[in-house]
């Protein structure tokens, strides 16, 4: 057996297995704590929206075991069991040029993997999300969206992908470099574009009326030296019960958004104080922090692949007769999450720690108080559990568990 097949089994095994036993351990404690309320949270939340929480975090982690185990094994066909390689022959009968060749590859065997990941989708959006009634969404609007995924990755990615294959095969040794400078400008011109183009082909966005909520909004931007494009309603309930705020987009072109479930759900005062807390990740430059980090992750990933791209023993170890590019950058995308997993706790850590941030300065330029029931609010209707394991939440968390993050809170209100 090829020495990188026994280091790729193993990386797998061990970030399979570490996954399952975080998972279990996360499921017990939930439950564990299901029949009592946490102290801090008594007075605000009931028995039964605790209870559903802790019921509806379980059911999530149980189906995203299953998805685990199909994407496993799917993963296990598609490289040692030949599924690429069988992309690959198939596309070669074609007799297309070898860059139309390599393109219609690593679009195949990604369209097949969407289309066995829709059975779980299907199953979360129409059974778990129905059974706790967040679900608004109807089958013909699912499968519109699915549909205008594909459409915009055929029309937006397919064109990035053949450019990428076409630097690999022209540029030199040094293409990772080109192709990295490419794949930042491209993320940044499509940071920039989404709010514009991107996101009303899924969801209306309706200027905020005026009024108390304007008003406060305005008045905050003001306090805070924010300017932005608008401040919108985006149709949330569309699709789900779920409530969020955000804001997105670069430059001159930033939009703030929150969710009409989320308008539903809290007060003014509340709105202003999650916003604050959005509008403290731009001002701290966590936006920037990260998309530098992501810049330095990808350069080394690329750098990586440059070196594995002229290795045999890469190929053959993942069930791939000859190299080529198409098959390097295919094979390079579904293997090294196995060994990225690892690396997932250092950034969730580094989330958190952002989110602290955001929320010292929500402290600042909002009250405190009303950021406190603003997120208990949203715990409670977005079925969150405010009992997580400890270890799953520094694992996976991106944001502070809340029993933390509301202690942290309620000593910025009690200095302030």
């Amino acid at each position: 057996m090829n020495l990188f097949t026994i280091i790729f089994l193993l990386a797998l095994g061990i970030s399979t297995a570490l996954q399952f036993w975080l998972s279990k351990r996360q499921v017990s404690h939930v439950l564990q704590h299901r029949d009592q309320v946490p102290d801090a949270f008594r007075d605000r939340v009931t028995l039964d929206k605790h209870q559903k929480a802790a019921d509806y975090t379980v059911d999530k982690i149980r189906l995203g075991n299953i998805d685990a185990v199909i994407g496993l094994v799917f993963l296990l066909l598609l490289t040692l069991g030949g599924g690429i390689q069988l992309a690959i022959d198939f596309c070669n009968t074609l007799d297309w040029p070898p860059l139309m060749t390599g393109v219609a590859v690593i679009a195949l065997v990604f369209l097949v993997i969407h289309v066995l990941e829709l059975p779980i989708s299907i199953y979360q959006t129409f059974v778990l999300e129905e059974r706790y009634g967040f679900n608004r969404n109807t089958p013909l609007q699912f499968f519109k969206d699915q549909l205008l995924q594909l459409a915009l990755m055929a029309i937006i990615g397919l064109p990035l992908l053949a450019l990428i294959l076409w630097i690999m095969d022209s540029i030199g040794s040094y293409w990772w470099l080109w192709t990295w400078a490419i794949l930042m400008g491209f993320s940044l011109l499509m940071s920039w574009l989404f709010p514009t183009l991107i996101a009303p082909l899924f969801n209306k966005f309706t200027p905020l009326q005026d009024g108390e909520l304007k008003n406060r909004i305005q008045q905050l931007l003001a306090r805070c030296g924010f300017s932005s494009k608008g401040i919108f309603i985006m149709d949330g309930s569309r699709r789900s019960g779920h409530g969020n705020a955000y804001f997105t987009g670069l430059g001159s072109n930033k939009r703030i958004v929150f969710f009409d479930t989320l308008v539903e759900s809290l007060e003014a005062e509340e709105l202003e104080a999650v916003l604050a807390h959005e509008l403290g990740h731009f001002k701290r430059k966590h936006v920037l922090k990260m998309m530098a980090a992501t810049a330095v992750m990808s350069l080394i990933s690329l750098a990586i692949l440059g070196w594995l791209i002229e290795e045999p023993w890469f190929y053959q170890g993942l069930g791939v007769a000859e190299p080529s590019n198409a098959a390097a950058l295919l094979l390079f995308m579904l293997v090294s999450p196995a060994f990225t997993f690892f690396m997932q706790p250092v950034s969730a850590y580094f989330q958190r720690k952002f989110e602290f941030e955001a929320d010292d300065f929500a402290a600042l330029y909002a009250r405190a108080d009303k950021l406190i029931s603003g997120l208990v609010k949203l715990y409670q209707e977005n079925a969150a559990t405010l009992t997580p394991d400890p270890l799953y939440s520094a694992f996976h968390y991106s944001h502070p568990p809340a029993a933390i993050r509301i202690a942290h809170l309620q000593e910025k209100n009690t200095s302030s």
